[in-house]
């Protein structure tokens, strides 16, 4: 029983060392717009890190509850196998098994879970950011439209009667 124990308790740093959390900051560069003052540029940054993170709100949650199903399945799908072979000591050991597999899949389903999260953090942040006028990597800061690729018709010559419809 002790290993069991032992065995719940490694189960249960692995998974809250593997849960996904909610992005601390943008991991993008972000550089003040033309003439835009410091101050300006301040707000901008509170009011987009509040936006992403209105975006991504609760997704952590939802990637710690996966993983945790699949670490309890794998647990329960483990014992019910150890049982099958091997009786009660048999589930003990598919158990212990069951968990440690099911922990491993959990831990990567969380990093992949983070991964997602904090890309989608920083698309919003950037997003924001350009709206407000700043210098975003791999974006053309906006200005003025591009100017005609055409050249207007010439004027009719003088003394040209009007056409008729």
């Amino acid at each position: 029983m002790p290993r069991t124990v032992t065995a719940a308790a490694a189960l249960s740093v692995l998974l809250l060392g593997a849960c996904a959390a909610p992005p601390m900051g943008p991991m993008v560069q972000i550089m003040p717009g033309p003439n835009k003052p410091f101050e300006t540029f301040q707000a901008d940054h509170l009011a987009c890190e509040q936006f992403a993170n209105q975006q991504v709100a609760g997704q952590a949650e939802v990637a710690n509850q996966q993983a945790m199903g699949g670490a309890i399945l794998g647990t329960v799908l483990g014992a019910g196998l150890g049982a099958a072979v091997g009786g009660a000591r048999g589930a003990a050991i598919g158990a212990a098994a069951g968990s440690v597999m099911g922990a491993g899949e959990g831990v990567g389903a969380s990093r992949a879970g983070q991964y997602g999260i904090q890309r989608r953090y920083d698309i919003a942040y950037s997003q924001c950011m350009y709206a407000k006028g700043n210098q975003v990597p791999g974006f053309q800061p906006m200005g003025a439209p591009p100017p005609l690729s055409y050249a207007p018709p010439p004027p009719p010559p003088p003394n040209y009667p009007p056409p008729r419809y």
